[in-house]
């Protein structure tokens, strides 16, 4: 059975338990209800008898004989014997027995009961004296016992049998809960067959292609929650997985545009010292010039390192990174105060309303300065503008050149250069907008460059509310 049951799918399983529970049940209640109904009848027929076995009784407390009364006084029941028998167990009168076979009734159980309750009854007794069957039922009064045995014929086989309609009953209740059980059982054990199925192919890492929809209840509320909830976190492990992927790629980008870049300076650095090396008796005009050369290329390889530390900074994220509460619009008012001078273009601010950010600080002023700087290196115009249209917007903008439409997309990435001669001469590292960007994402907010209707380039930066 043990072995039947464990190739058995759940579903079956359950349906096997509650099946067996079911007329487990129903049959205990059947036991119950026969044993009762079967104990009502036989009391009923044992009223109908004692009210007989009275009448006796007053008969032969009035003077009358047993056999004087049973000849006019119909019987109850056909069939029916009747016995008077004395406190010492003799029989004093039987309607059925020879006087010569009736033993010691005393041992009777419906008359040891008489003697000691005053009336009892026995179902289902086999007679020695007639070799008949019968049910008695006897009462004592005085120094008599009165009992009357209705023999078991048909019809009171039929009168004390259960109501067959019941037995119907109870079959079509269990009838009825067996196809409830196996609806249920049904519904139930699909639902947890799908989920095993899920768990299955989740654990082996294949896509769960059930379209069909879990019932409305608890089940499968739970079951779709867990589906929600492993799909979520498929899809968070797959989003961290391209994201740990994009960011190997970039790091991998980046050290070869650090090794290409690198090479310049480095090139330079060498033909400078090949060629003072060589030449020991160079005059003092030329000595100067190439240390002047190799002091640029110096400065522009710490200013490269500066940037890639910073940029790696950024992209490890807020952990190593320390934050506090950044006045944006006084910060940048004392970024541009850095470039009051004639040599430099002129900055008019419209700022409203101060943008309050939980940041860094260094990192914010050194977006504006990189913005502030690639303006006055590369934009070939004569102004800077910094202006707030709305509570968390601040808009950058120079009215220069601006940047040609197919290179927009690309500006913010790291060592792209438009005019790689020009952006060299000025000292660029090509990853100042890389970096502004990076800052600007990692306060939470977005940056975007177009190209001016009026000509020039403007940086729209948009940062988070202090809802949001």
């Amino acid at each position: 059975m043990a072995m039947v049951l464990s190739k058995m799918s759940y579903r079956h399983k359950l349906f096997v338990l509650v099946m067996g529970l079911s007329w487990i049940i129903v049959a205990c209640f059947m036991v119950f209800q026969y044993s009762r109904e079967k104990q009502y009848k036989a009391e009923r027929l044992d009223e109908r008898l004692q009210l007989f076995n009275m009448q006796v009784v007053d008969a032969i407390e009035g003077g009358k004989s047993p056999r004087e009364f049973l000849t006019e006084k119909p019987l109850p029941i056909e069939g029916l014997r009747v016995t008077v028998i004395d406190t010492l167990g003799s029989v004093i009168y039987d309607t059925h027995a020879n006087s010569t076979k009736v033993t010691n009734h005393l041992d009777r159980p419906e008359v040891k009961m008489a003697l000691e309750t005053g009336t009892g009854f026995t179902r289902n007794r086999h007679s020695d004296t007639t070799n008949d069957v019968y049910f008695y039922s006897a009462m004592a009064d005085g120094n008599i016992i009165v009992r009357s045995a209705a023999p078991y014929t048909l019809t009171l086989e039929e009168l004390l049998a259960v109501d067959k309609n019941f037995l119907w009953f109870l079959l079509l209740v269990t009838a009825i809960t067996s196809i409830t059980a196996y609806l249920a059982t049904r519904k139930l054990g699909m639902n947890i067959s799908r989920l095993n199925r899920f768990a299955r192919r989740a654990e082996a890492g294949e896509k769960f292609l059930d379209d069909k929809a879990f019932p409305h209840d608890e089940l499968g509320e739970i079951s779709q929650h867990i589906v929600r909830l492993y799909i979520k976190q498929k899809e968070q492990y797959e989003l961290m997985t391209r994201q740990e992927q994009e960011k190997s790629r970039l790091k991998r980008e980046l050290t070869n545009n650090i090794n290409h870049e690198l090479k310049t300076p480095v090139a330079a650095l060498q033909v400078c010292i090949e060629t003072m090396v060589n030449h020991p008796d160079l005059d003092r005009a030329k000595r100067e010039n190439i240390l002047s050369r190799c002091n640029e290329n110096i400065g522009r390889l710490k200013s490269m390192l500066a940037d890639v530390s910073t940029l790696t900074r950024l992209e490890d994220g807020n952990a190593e990174i320390a934050h506090e509460s950044v006045n944006l619009n006084m910060l940048i008012r004392e970024v541009a105060g850095e470039y009051d001078d004639d040599a430099y273009i002129p900055i008019v601010f419209n700022l409203g309303r101060d943008i309050i950010l939980y940041g860094n600080r260094s990192l914010l002023a050194a977006s504006f300065r990189n913005l502030i700087n690639n303006a006055i290196a590369y934009s070939r115009g004569d102004l800077i503008e910094i202006t707030q249209p709305d509570d968390y917007t601040i808009v950058f903008a120079d009215n220069g050149v601006g940047v040609p439409d197919q290179y927009l997309s690309r500006i913010f990435e790291r060592f792209f250069r438009i005019d790689k001669g020009r952006s060299r001469e000025f000292g660029g590292t090509g990853l100042g907008l890389a970096i502004v960007k990076h800052t600007i994402a990692l306060h939470g907010g977005t940056i975007e460059a177009s190209n001016r209707p009026e000509g020039g380039l403007q940086f729209t930066m948009r940062f988070p509310s202090g809802d949001d």
